[in-house]
C-alpha cells in the first residue's frame, strides 16, 4: 500500500518509534514485545498504527518473525540517530572504561593477520591507561561481515571488505558504517633462499610455473591472486590451502611454495628474518583495513569508546607500516 498523503508529525505517537526501533532489531515481534515489556498485541498495534501513519508497509511475515521492507530499511537509520539523540540529550551517556570493569565485554571479528598487529596496541593502550573491560576476538571467515554484526555476534568486524562500500549501498545496507583503519599491500613470500628470491627472478612466468600456497578465511578454492591472474589469461597450481596467514608463513619458510601475505603482517609473524619478499609481477588492490558496525551502535557512548580505541590503535600500526606505493 502505498499514498501520497504525508504523515501528521504533530499526532505521531513518539512511542511508536520505539517499537519499530526493537522490532527492526530484533525482527521478531514476540522477542521485541519482551524486551519493551509490553504485551505481543500491543507491539502488533503499535506496528498497524505506525503503518498507517507513514502510509506504507514496514514489515512481511515470515517463518521466523517478521522481515522489514525497503521503506522499513531506509527509515530504520534516520529513526535510531534521533531516538539515540534524544537519549542523549535527555539523559546523557558518559562511559568511564576505568571505571566499568568486567562489566562490558566487547566481540571484534578479525582475521589473524589483523588481530596481530591491533591486539598488541589495543593491549598496551589497557594496560596503560588502566582499561578493565572485557575483550574477545572471534575468527572472521568472511569478507561480508553484515550478518554477524546485525545478529550480535561481534560488535565490530575488521578487516579487508573489498565490497562493503557496495553492499551499504543496497537495501538493507543503511543499516551499517565504516571507517578506514590502515592500509597494507599484498607481497609474494617465501623462504630467504628460494630460488625465486632474487629480485630479478620473479617474473610472471616463474610465478605461475612454481607451487603455491593459498590462504583464504572460509577455504574457498579461489581467491584475489586467481582472479588477477585469470584477468590475465593465466594460472597457477595451488598444493594447499590453509586458513591462517600465520600457517602460511611457517609453511612457505619450511618448503618451496609460494604465499602471499599483507606486508603489514610480515614482521609479525616472528620468522620475517627467514622469510623473503618481492613485489608481485601482477597487480592487486591495495588492502583497505576498515572497521564496520552496526547502526545501532552508532552513537552508543562505549562502543564510540571502542571504535576511538580501533583508530589509535591502528595509528601505530600505521606508523609502522610502509607506505604502498599507488598503483597504476
Amino acid at each position: 500500500m502505498h499514498s501520497s498523503r504525508p504523515v501528521n508529525f504533530r499526532t505521531l505517537d513518539l512511542n511508536l518509534l520505539r517499537v519499530f526501533d526493537v522490532v527492526m532489531e530484533e525482527r521478531h515481534v514476540t522477542r521485541a514485545a519482551q524486551r519493551l515489556s509490553i504485551t505481543q498485541p500491543a507491539v502488533s498495534n503499535a506496528l498497524r498504527r505506525l503503518r498507517e501513519a507513514t502510509n506504507e508497509e514496514l514489515f512481511i511475515p515470515t517463518p521466523t518473525g517478521v522481515a522489514p521492507t525497503p521503506h522499513a530499511l531506509a527509515l530504520w537509520p534516520t529513526i535510531r540517530t534521533a531516538l539515540a539523540n534524544l537519549q542523549d540529550a535527555l539523559a546523557p551517556q558518559a562511559f568511564d572504561p576505568k571505571a566499568a570493569g568486567n562489566t562490558i565485554s566487547f566481540t571484534l571479528a578479525m582475521a589473524d593477520a589483523t588481530a596481530a598487529l591491533v591486539v598488541p596496541a589495543l593491549a598496551r593502550r589497557f594496560l596503560e591507561d588502566g582499561v578493565h573491560v572485557g575483550l574477545r576476538i572471534v575468527p572472521l571467515t568472511t569478507r561480508d561481515p553484515r550478518e554477524m554484526l546485525e545478529q550480535g555476534r561481534a560488535d565490530v568486524a575488521i578487516g579487508f571488505f573489498p565490497d562493503i562500500v557496495t553492499l551499504m549501498g543496497q537495501p538493507g545496507g543503511e543499516a551499517f558504517r565504516k571507517a578506514s583503519l590502515y592500509v597494507s599491500q599484498y607481497l609474494c613470500v617465501m623462504r630467504r633462499d628460494h630460488p625465486l628470491a632474487a629480485p630479478e627472478a620473479l617474473t610472471l612466468d616463474a610465478y605461475c610455473a612454481a607451487q603455491h600456497l593459498r590462504v583464504s578465511f572460509a577455504g574457498r578454492p579461489h581467491g584475489f591472486v586467481d582472479d588477477a591472474l585469470a584477468a590475465l589469461g593465466r594460472q597457477r597450481t595451488v598444493a594447499i590451502t590453509v586458513n591462517s596467514f600465520f600457517t602460511g608463513g611457517l609453511a612457505v619458510q619450511q618448503s618451496d611454495l609460494l604465499t602471499v601475505l599483507p606486508n603489514s603482517f610480515i614482521p609479525a609473524t616472528g620468522i620475517s628474518s627467514l622469510l623473503a619478499s618481492r613485489e608481485l609481477p601482477f597487480k592487486l588492490p591495495h588492502i583497505d583495513i576498515s572497521q564496520v558496525w552496526h547502526v545501532r551502535h552508532e552513537l552508543d557512548a562505549a562502543q564510540r569508546w571502542l571504535r576511538q580505541m580501533l583508530s589509535e590503535a591502528a595509528a601505530t600500526v600505521r606508523a609502522g607500516t610502509p607506505t604502498p606505493p599507488v598503483l597504476q
